[in-house]
């Protein structure tokens, strides 16, 4: 299984940014998909999880409101849609993929969407830069 991470940039506080991850390797709508960044000089943190079909999705708070995470099945594509980005959501961003048998209403309540042992792929990281 393949990911591919694209649509990075730089971009001013305020702007937006549209993030894709293309899998590979296995049917699409088997995997759970996950968003996490990593600032400079720090973990990898979760943002955003969206379940296989779709009907689900979990956020970070601090990215409520202002983040859309979203998929296409057809196409093998999950997104990050980012609005009124700010400095502090600076770093890469990680897209990963899940491919847990559990159902969604179980894979929610564990929390496994932010937990990043729970991924069993990872992209390799598209840049992210707002500045202010």
């Amino acid at each position: 299984v393949q990911l591919q991470a694209s649509g990075g940039g730089l971009v001013q506080a305020g702007g937006s940014l549209r993030l894709s991850c293309t899998v590979s390797g296995r049917p699409f709508g088997t995997v759970y998909v996950g968003w996490f960044r990593q600032a400079p000089g720090k973990e990898r943190r979760f943002v955003a999880a969206i379940s296989k079909s779709g009907d689900r999705t979990w956020y970070t708070d601090d990215v409520k409101g202002r983040f859309t995470i979203s998929r296409d099945n057809a196409k093998n594509t999950a997104f990050l849609q980012m609005n009124t980005l700010q400095p502090e959501d600076t770093g890469v961003y990680y897209c990963a993929a899940d491919t847990s048998l559990a159902r969604t209403d179980a894979w929610g309540y564990s929390q496994s969407y932010s937990k990043k042992a729970k991924y069993d792929y990872w992209g390799q990281g598209t840049h992210v830069t707002v500045s202010s």
